[in-house]
């Protein structure tokens, strides 16, 4: 003997079947329908918000990078114009601003790097809530079979 699971798809079929049951009106299903179509725009809602909150938690992520390398590199250009400065005060000595441009260009590099590597991360995420529209696409397939 056989058991059937009720479910929403087969709760009509199962109704069909049983002869204490009777069938719903017209008005009834299209009650169901717009029920449980509002049901799943609320969850479809819920879905689309935590994927892109979990896409806004990389970004967020990639973008302290950027900052961190643009902190770094800031830096580094100060250091720079220090550099700069102690050159043109010790023409003939180069010890000051020697030791002053290894340090900045050190931190220009880094910071230059720290930088390059988070915007090629924030260029690789894709902002589409992928599986919300698949759901989505699902879900009208579905709405249109049971009209």
């Amino acid at each position: 003997m056989a058991v059937e699971v009720q479910t929403g798809a087969s709760s009509f079929a199962t109704a069909r079947n049983a002869p204490q049951q009777e069938e719903k009106s017209l008005g009834e299903l299209f009650s169901d329908l717009t029920r449980e179509s509002s049901n799943l725009v609320r969850q479809e809602v819920n879905l689309a918000k935590a994927e892109l909150t979990q896409k806004a938690a990389k970004v967020g992520k990639d973008a302290v990078l950027i900052a961190a390398g643009g902190f770094i590199a800031y830096a580094g250009a100060l250091v720079l114009f220090a550099a700069v400065v102690a050159f043109l005060v010790e023409v003939a000595n180069m010890p000051v601003w020697g030791a002053a441009l290894l340090v900045s260009l050190i931190a220009l590099i880094g910071g230059g790097v720290l930088a390059i590597s988070g915007i090629n991360a924030l260029k690789k995420i894709d902002p589409t809530p992928h599986n919300t529209i698949d759901t989505l696409k699902e879900d009208a397939q579905w709405a249109k079979q049971q009209l």
